[in-house]
């Protein structure tokens, strides 16, 4: 299935660092959403990027969206890191890699170990209506979404 914007974002439903399930349709008619895939927890380019998402928390709960961050990291690994960087923000573990494959966000390969099936770094708004409004996967894990972008389109969405 092709990912594209104005198409219904796909559903999923996957559990959080505090093992509490989150579903996407649980948004749907009340808030926007910015999904947010990133590669591994304790990284240098993904720290930066959800700790910048972490000091901006307001300007998107100000815009009426909810952050969901998503990497193939376990439940276990992604409390530690939520905790040790005090994200407020829900952590979802895509460990089987199901949503990572369904947004075409997966590196199959990834790094100079080569491990297998790592989320790509991403970014993906979902309107009120669950309408997919902008996506982004970057097949280059030291790039950052360009939030410059997603920002003016949440503003739009408010």
């Amino acid at each position: 299935m092709a990912i594209i914007t104005g198409n219904k974002a796909p559903l999923f439903s996957l559990y959080d660092s505090d093992k509490k399930q989150v579903n996407l349709s649980d948004f749907e008619g009340k808030q926007n959403v910015l999904l947010l895939f990133f590669p591994l927890a304790f990284t240098s380019v993904c720290t930066t990027e959800l700790c910048a998402v972490r000091d901006n928390i307001n300007k998107y709960s100000n815009n009426d969206t909810a952050v969901l961050g998503i990497s193939v990291d376990s439940t276990y690994a992604l409390a530690r890191y939520k905790k040790e960087e005090n994200y407020n923000f829900p952590l979802l573990s895509d460990f089987n890699k199901e949503v990572s494959r369904l947004y075409e966000a997966i590196h199959e390969r990834f790094g100079t170990m080569g491990l297998l099936g790592v989320s790509k770094r991403a970014a993906f708004v979902i309107d009120k209506k669950g309408i997919l409004q902008y996506g982004e996967v970057l097949d280059n894990p030291g790039l950052m979404p360009d939030f410059g972008n997603i920002d003016k389109l949440l503003a739009q969405l408010g």
